[in-house]
């Protein structure tokens, strides 16, 4: 049998997203090619030819409308108020579509992507890559095997200590930017919660701008009752000068607490790529969560559990696999949308200062 010719990737934007994340995993990802990056920025055409020098350069996204035919795939990853315009002008031209996350700024928005890319028979999905981090895997391990008991609460942490701004959209108050940590980190920690305990019946929610000249939330929790009855305690966090736990979760039985962010993003930025065969998003044991009952894994209660790989390289290999053969995308623009609806809410629930029930 033939091996098919590779799926041909135009990457829309060469920022943090595009060139930390999209890039290298598509280009480490068997069946797939990197063939044109699209950026206007001189410095970034330049880092994107350096680090793919076969790679062809766009300055518009209107460049791969007009050449659809000669690709397979189109991911955005720009800033998230270009997400809903391109991912739309793709599918129009009749490309499949890779968002990055938040893939709107509202729920609405992001069902009627879901509803195009249906009615063109086209595939959308969103990178909601955090669901393929060493920890959240291993969490989902642990849940599986049915040693916690009936979960009752769920903690989350993404927390940072950027006690001075950095600028640019990703922290910026105008609303048509959708910037702040609600709908960049929180577009994370919410995914995760509902992946490991299913749909969100109420929220309520706490949003700050705490540093001085900052204009959106950078200090943001978020409570979350899930139709299961499970409690989700979300925090995001730009101002935390002593990182909490990534994870805790009390059951009926134990608790797991883990300390400590997956390693690829931190490998990707310093130019590591994963490789066949090649050790990927291995946590040292230092890091490892504990499971325990009734003591603090801080002073050593509970026993370690060894952390799984972490394996970013899984989302394009799932993108390849539904667009050869027909499977499921790894991430739904409806699930996707009902994360936007947890966030909407919360949004909401820290401008009223109610607690908002979801249908």
């Amino acid at each position: 049998m033939s091996t098919p010719p590779p799926l041909r990737v135009g990457l829309v934007g060469y920022g943090l997203a595009g060139s930390v994340f999209h890039a290298p995993l598509i280009a480490a990802t068997g069946g797939m090619v990197l063939d044109t990056v699209v950026t206007a920025n001189e410095e970034r055409r330049r880092q994107a030819r350096a680090e793919f020098p076969d790679v062809r350069l766009a300055a518009s996204p209107d460049e791969l409308w007009a050449r659809a035919d000669e690709l397979d795939l189109v991911v955005v990853a720009s800033p998230n108020k270009t997400h809903v315009p391109f991912a739309t002008a793709a599918l129009e031209a009749g490309l499949p579509v890779v968002v990055d996350k938040p893939v709107a700024g509202t729920a609405a928005e992001a069902r009627a992507l879901g509803a195009l890319a249906a009615e063109k028979g086209l595939l959308l999905s969103v990178f909601q890559n955090r669901r393929w981090d060493s920890d959240f895997l291993t969490l989902r391990a642990v849940l599986e095997s049915g040693e916690l008991g009936g979960v009752r609460r769920f903690e989350s942490r993404f927390e940072r200590w950027r006690p001075l701004p950095k600028g640019g959209w990703r922290e910026s108050g105008a609303p048509e930017e959708i910037g702040g940590l609600l709908y960049d980190l929180g577009s994370h920690v919410v995914d995760q919660a509902l992946v490991l305990f299913g749909p969100a019946v109420r929220v309520y929610a706490e949003v700050d701008v705490r540093r001085p000249g900052a204009e959106a939330d950078d200090d943001t929790f978020l409570a979350v009752t899930h139709a299961g009855g499970v409690r989700s305690h979300l925090y995001v966090s730009a101002t935390a000068a002593q990182l909490g736990p990534r994870f805790r979760v009390l059951g009926e039985r134990g608790g797991f607490v883990k300390y400590g962010l997956d390693p690829q993003e931190a490998a990707l930025r310093e130019g590591a790529r994963p490789a066949a065969g090649e050790p990927w998003g291995v946590e040292p044991e230092a890091l490892w969560g504990r499971i325990g009952a009734g003591e603090s894994p801080v002073t050593g209660g509970g026993r370690p559990v060894p952390s799984l790989p972490g394996d970013y390289p899984a989302y394009y290999a799932a993108v390849a696999s539904a667009l050869r053969e027909g499977t499921a995308p790894p991430v739904t623009a409806e699930q996707a949308a009902a994360a936007l609806d947890v966030l909407e809410a919360a949004r909401r629930s820290a401008r009223e200062g109610v607690t908002v029930e979801l249908a």
